[in-house]
């Protein structure tokens, strides 16, 4: 998840950089409601490891509401993103917290703590690079950098 995750945010990062993905002032909007919803949901390391793994894997499913009511909001590269994240903590959606005790358990499977501490990871590089494109200077259009001053 952490890899995929980085790959992922570095292309939105650089693709913002070398300003062929132009956020309008929508997607920047929509973007940091996201990277906000992703930094509620999972804060810092030292907080969240101390929490049992119920809320571990409660928090980590709310991040995967945030992406999922932010990509029904949007199109184009910002909806690519937000899907490429949703695809990569596709693990999450297969992780269960409590034991089978004599049933069935729908294919789930009880996570490691390192796998909870990846996945709030790679929650906490994608609210990273949503924060990143959206604080990306904007296009300076037709203004040369040597006239910056004299605008």
């Amino acid at each position: 998840m952490r890899r995929i995750v980085a790959v992922l945010a570095e292309e939105a990062e650089q693709l913002v950089r070398d300003q062929v993905w132009k956020l309008t002032p929508k997607d920047r909007e929509l973007a940091l409601k996201t990277a906000t919803g992703l930094r509620e949901a999972v804060r810092l390391p030292d907080v969240h490891e101390a929490l049992p793994p119920i809320d571990r894997l409660e928090h980590l499913r709310e991040t995967l509401a945030v992406l999922a009511i932010s990509l029904a909001r949007t199109h184009g590269r910002l909806a690519w993103f937000l899907s490429g994240a949703l695809n990569a903590l596709e693990p999450i959606l297969h992780w269960r917290a409590l034991p089978a005790d004599h049933g069935g358990t729908f294919g789930t499977v009880l996570p490691s703590p390192e796998e909870y501490t990846e996945a709030e990871d790679a929650v906490r590089r994608l609210h990273e690079a949503l924060v990143d494109i959206t604080t990306t200077p904007a296009d300076l259009g037709t203004v040369h950098p040597e006239q910056v001053d004299e605008v």
